[in-house]
């Protein structure tokens, strides 16, 4: 019984900010001509406007906005790159935020990238170290070094998870502290338009936490596994 409830409320806590993240993007992604530009044009002028020189604008097919700092790459869904509404303009924003969190060197932003790139690798190591229990097991028949696995193992699957530490002021700081003024002083949306601004903020903020939020089903997984 008592699995089955962390099960539910593990999937409570994954699906439920993605589905509200997905319900906001796409409620505020109807076109308003009104609007001086797309998202694309938006992130372009904005690149000027900072003098962010060696920051890029380009659209991606995977349907994933996002700030690639390796490449210093804004990346925008075809959608949010050519589209003229609240949602692409706002999205814009946000993703020029990590820009120049990135060229103000934000520490914050610069510890997420490097925990981010070790999270990959300790993910595989620690898949590894947890199927190879049984065959260590077998092969040194002491419980100890399997114990010591098995820890070891758990514990570096929760990297992923101290990741979302890191990863919430880097959004909401984004979001707010960067988009936010950005959008109200350059007035590139109406002023009536700020609250669902802030409301698009808050889900692009989200989008990549609730995403990341899977590592917590994928070590629930192992636990469930090891267990049988």
């Amino acid at each position: 019984m008592l699995p089955a409830l962390v099960l539910l409320l593990l999937l409570i806590i994954v699906f439920l900010p993605q589905f509200w993240v997905q319900r906001v993007i796409k409620q505020y992604s109807q076109t308003i001509d009104e609007l001086p530009g797309t998202g694309g044009e938006l992130a372009e002028h904005l690149i000027d406007r900072f003098q962010l020189t060696d920051v890029s604008v380009e659209q991606t097919d995977n349907g994933n906005d996002h700030y690639d700092p390796d490449s210093k790459t804004i990346r925008l869904s075809e959608t949010n790159y050519a589209g003229k509404s609240l949602t692409a303009i706002t999205i814009a924003a946000h993703e020029f935020g990590h820009a120049l969190q990135h060229h103000t060197h934000y520490s914050p932003l610069l510890l997420r990238t490097s925990l981010a790139k070790k999270a990959v690798v300790a993910e595989k190591i620690a898949s590894l170290l947890l199927v190879s229990l049984p065959f260590t097991f077998i092969l040194v028949k002491l419980p100890a070094v399997s114990l010591i696995l098995l820890l070891a193992g758990l514990t570096i699957m929760c990297l992923p998870i101290l990741l979302h530490i890191f990863t919430l002021p880097v959004e909401f700081d984004a979001s707010f502290n960067r988009a936010l003024p950005i959008l109200s002083e350059g007035n590139y949306i109406p002023d009536s338009a700020m609250p669902i601004a802030r409301k698009i903020l808050s889900a692009a903020a989200l989008t990549y936490v609730s995403a990341s939020l899977a590592s917590l089903l994928n070590f629930y997984r192992w636990l469930a596994i090891l267990r049988r």
